[in-house]
């Protein structure tokens, strides 16, 4: 096997199956809960539906999806200018020896220069140190002055219904 029978594309419809594969193996290797039924259906509707909410590259093996990069485009005051967000990259063990995870970057990179993003942006959990060198190998920084903060969706909907008159 070598790096040359592997295809980087934009996923198609047909995909959706063994995207949501990749997607439960990467919540495998992250020690996460994998997304439910629900979860799934709308992964794909927010992909192929009517209004996209992401976008998703494919790396194809001998008609087999090894890996995925799904990204979608922010956008940064302070560079006026749009962000590409790397939610999730991802590929099989069994095909990380042959620069998939590399040519999958590459390709990000030329997609966010293509259209004209300021910056491409991404988390890394702190303890995934076979990313956080891979990262650095590629001469990526690293924010540690940026501290993430998120609210789930019971957290959304109680800051939601907090009063205006709050001391917030």
């Amino acid at each position: 096997m070598s790096s040359e029978q592997i295809i980087i594309r934009p996923a198609r419809i047909e995909d959706a199956g063994e995207y949501l594969q990749l997607v439960e193996a990467l919540a495998r290797y992250e020690q996460l809960p994998p997304p439910d039924a629900e979860a799934k259906a709308r992964l794909i509707e927010h992909l192929f539906g009517p209004r996209p909410h992401y976008r998703l590259l494919v790396a194809e093996h001998q008609g087999h999806l090894v890996a995925y990069a799904a990204h979608f485009l922010a956008y940064s005051t302070f560079v006026a200018r749009a962000t590409f967000y790397l939610e999730d990259l991802f590929v099989l063990p069994e095909f990380r020896h042959l620069r998939v995870g590399h040519r999958m970057m590459l390709t990000c990179a030329r997609l966010a220069v293509a259209q004209n993003c300021g910056r491409m942006d991404f988390i890394v959990l702190d303890w995934n140190k076979l990313a956080l060198d891979f990262y650095k190998r590629h001469g990526i920084d690293v924010r540690r002055e940026w501290v993430l903060h998120r609210v789930d969706q019971e957290g959304l909907e109680r800051l939601a219904a907090l009063s205006e008159q709050c001391d917030g």
